[in-house]
């Protein structure tokens, strides 16, 4: 239907269409190829203040390495400045806080959408609340508790603060796909002998697997991309990428310290882009169910 539409265009209303869509993808996608580009020169190069054809051409790179393109960026952010740690901190970190979130968002959601009593609707209200508060504000209240316990600074803190913080979306999303799924669906498994876990297990979830999966892929990047709760909660030994890029810069300029971070942030967003394309009909259909009820 679509291609019928498109062919009861004018040729010059597709033409501006299409012209319009490309230069949006150019503008979208120019700043990440760039600093991928960038990456591989020196950093008088990616930031000449002479002429940006330097950081086409890499003029001083040539000088400096014998080449246009060096790894050195890499280098020193990945073996000079363990940038590998950080990297394996957010593994455990992000995987942690989805496999969690999800679990207590499913099961969670599936009760409140099946739950005829009124405090379902306050939980979810209270949920809406907190997830409305800075991010700032919760981790702040837990400080206190983990100097006392002695317990600040390992990856566990963390984890438990991220959880707090995603939850409350994770329950109201996963609530709403829920929601979406009539509840004969239920009934028509239990009449044929399944208990209520049974059917929420081998009925529901595999019909709102598409919402699972997209409620997954946002909790892995509040904890991926997360920096405020990471940066006051974890010690320098356990950082996570995001705060690790950020420590490359410092107070005190050194020389290629600008290239390391530029370098990691090539290699924290490169995975991304990875995931998202992996997953992109599902992030599709499932956010396609989650905006319609049955």
């Amino acid at each position: 239907m679509s291609e019928s539409v498109a062919q009861k265009r004018p040729l010059p209303l597709n033409i501006i269409i299409v012209a319009f869509l490309a230069l949006w993808v150019i503008l979208a996608a120019f700043p990440f190829f760039w600093t991928v580009w960038g990456s591989f020169k020196v950093e008088v190069d990616f930031f000449s203040r002479e002429s940006w054809w330097n950081a086409i051409f890499g003029t001083n790179t040539i000088k400096e390495t014998g080449a246009a393109f060096t790894g050195d960026g890499y280098e020193g952010a990945w073996v000079k400045r363990e940038f590998w740690r950080a990297v394996g901190n957010t593994a455990i970190v992000t995987v942690s806080v989805t496999v969690i979130s999800l679990t207590l968002g499913t099961l969670g959601g599936y009760a409140l959408a099946r739950s005829g009593h009124r405090y379902a609707f306050w939980i979810l209200i209270a949920a809406l609340v907190f997830r409305a508060m800075p991010h700032i504000t919760l981790v702040s209240g837990y400080l206190l508790p983990f100097f006392q316990l002695n317990v600040w600074g390992v990856l566990p803190t963390s984890i438990i603060v991220l959880v707090a913080i995603n939850q409350p979306f994770t329950l109201w999303m996963l609530h709403s796909f829920f929601l979406s799924i009539p509840k004969d669906l239920d009934e028509s498994a239990m009449v044929d002998g399944c208990s209520r876990f049974e059917a929420f297990r081998r009925v529901i979830i595999p019909v709102m697997w598409p919402g699972v999966v997209t409620t997954g892929l946002f909790s892995f990047l509040l904890a991926y991309n997360d920096f405020a709760t990471t940066s006051m909660l974890l010690s320098a030994d356990n950082q996570t990428m995001v705060p690790k890029i950020s420590s490359f810069l410092g107070s005190v300029q050194e020389q290629g310290n600008v290239m390391y971070a530029v370098a990691a942030v090539v290699s924290a967003t490169v995975p991304l882009f990875i995931l998202v394309l992996f997953f992109q009909r599902q992030i599709v259909s499932g956010l396609t169910a989650g905006a319609v009820k049955g």
